[in-house]
């Protein structure tokens, strides 16, 4: 795939079809804290009330079009990012040094990715996420500043 047919950009309302296709798949959704959307105008209200008003909420598009989001949130390290997002994050947040990404232990596809872009796996933390309902296990992985010139 060419790269330069994927953006990282602030969701807008016209991104809705595009978040509905991915957001109201169950095997997508499994992992986030949120339920799977139900309906456009579930969507529209996701968009305005949640995604759009977060500042470091970014989509993920391709050929503009929304696939997925990160979430990249000072102090938090609560949502994983892919390469492209942490990249960003280092551009934009003068005086990051590190960024984290927690994965659920049962989430293998989120942990080869984070893997993958050269995130280091750390350490499991136990019964530390919480996620519809339930207490969860997590791996918690980082990237330094340092790691970006290797």
């Amino acid at each position: 795939m060419d790269p330069s047919r994927i953006s990282l950009r602030r969701f807008h309302l016209p991104d809705v079809d595009g978040f509905l296709k991915w957001a109201s798949d169950d095997k997508v959704t499994r992992y986030l804290r949120w339920n799977t959307i139900t309906s456009r105008e579930e969507a529209l209200s996701y968009l305005q009330k949640v995604a759009i008003p977060q500042t470091y909420r970014r989509s993920i598009c391709l050929d503009d079009r929304s696939i997925g989001y990160v979430s990249i949130k000072p102090g938090s390290g609560k949502q994983s990012s892919p390469w492209m997002a942490v990249a960003n994050a280092f551009t934009e947040f003068q005086g990051l040094v590190r960024v984290e990404a927690l994965v659920e232990v049962e989430n293998i596809g989120s942990q080869r990715v984070l893997e993958k872009v050269g995130f280091l796996k750390e350490g499991l933390l136990r019964k530390y996420g919480f996620c519809k309902g339930e207490i969860r296990d997590m791996i918690v992985y980082s990237f330094l500043s340092t790691d970006m010139i290797k």
